[in-house]
């Protein structure tokens, strides 16, 4: 049986300060192996990270402690009075846990994140067998940057990206291409099949409302731009926080949308949505998977990576 990997830590002294309420496991380490290296380069390669990832994760958690731990020096750096009270606080228990983690007997689980539509709909499923075989999963959704400076910070261990990260810090491969579709509910479709435009969705399109997740219409202006070859200049008719509402309105007959083909493919195939265009070459999207330096001491996060890769092809 596993177990939820967690930090415990002893009760602070009278004199310190005190960790965060749920600290992070990846930065007390880093704390730990930096404090004992007396240098964030020296501490970099035991943790099989980069030197500016250390700095980013310590620097997060001297802000989460509101305190700061390490005075740096020209060569390396000195611990403050404070970091050596949480180094005596946490040095055992992590140790222990070190321990437990290298024999088997106790697995962290594995931290992965991205957009909230494509977990549920296709990451989330496609994980289900190992989760059966005992891998835990702590997931995260959220927009591409933010989560890659969470992930920067030792937050995630695998982020799913619809852009891949700047600078090299952060290991990344293309995991599948989303293709985007112009949908709408089967009555408007029915409408527009006798409008005297047609032939052009783009003009017909006129005269339906639209429905987006965001004012600046960021999908369906890259649709018109690449498929029609003119800017879009209508104003959406309904704005809704995510594209689970967008799909949820656009279904209920609100107008039309262009949504990725993983969201909506149940709805034309159960003919609750229908396909307005078919261009020959339809605008994508390329997902990345993004990897944690040093993730993989996790033999799970390396499953985990391993299985999304596989069902991608079939995304």
């Amino acid at each position: 049986m596993k177990h939820r990997t967690h930090a415990t830590v002893p009760p602070r002294g009278a004199g310190g300060g005190q960790l965060p309420q749920h600290a992070d496991l990846n930065l007390l380490r880093t704390f730990l192996a930096v404090y004992r290296a007396g240098s964030f380069t020296a501490a970099a390669p035991r943790l099989g990270l980069s030197q500016p990832t250390v700095t980013a994760q310590i620097r997060t958690l001297e802000q989460q402690t509101g305190r700061e731990l390490f005075t740096r020096l020209p060569r390396g750096v000195e611990p403050t009075p404070y970091a050596h009270e949480m180094a005596g606080r946490i040095a055992a228990p992590l140790d222990a846990l070190g321990g437990l983690e290298e024999s088997g007997a106790l697995a962290a689980p594995v931290h992965l994140a991205g957009p909230s539509e494509l977990l549920c709909v296709r990451v989330l499923p496609a994980l289900v067998p190992l989760v059966a075989d005992g891998v835990q999963l702590r997931v995260s959704q959220g927009l591409p940057e933010p989560l890659l400076e969470e992930m920067r910070a030792g937050r995630h261990d695998l982020v799913i990206a619809t852009r891949r990260p700047r600078g090299r810090a952060l290991e990344s491969v293309p995991l599948a291409d989303e293709e985007y579709l112009l949908v709408a509910s089967p009555a408007w479709a029915e409408r527009l099949a006798g409008h005297p435009e047609a032939d052009d969705p783009g003009a017909a399109l006129r005269e339906v409302p639209m429905v987006t997740y965001a004012e600046d219409l960021p999908i369906l202006r890259r649709y018109w731009r690449t498929v029609f070859g003119r800017p879009l200049t209508a104003r959406a008719a309904v704005t809704v926080p995510n594209l689970y509402a967008v799909l949820s309105a656009v279904n209920a007959g609100a107008g039309f949308s262009v949504l990725p083909r993983s969201l909506c493919q149940e709805y034309l195939d159960s003919g609750r949505l229908a396909l307005l265009h078919a261009p020959q070459e339809p605008p994508l999207n390329t997902l990345f998977l993004v990897q944690r330096p040093g993730a993989e001491a996790n033999p799970d996060v390396t499953r985990v990576r391993d299985a999304l890769r596989r069902t991608a092809r079939d995304w």
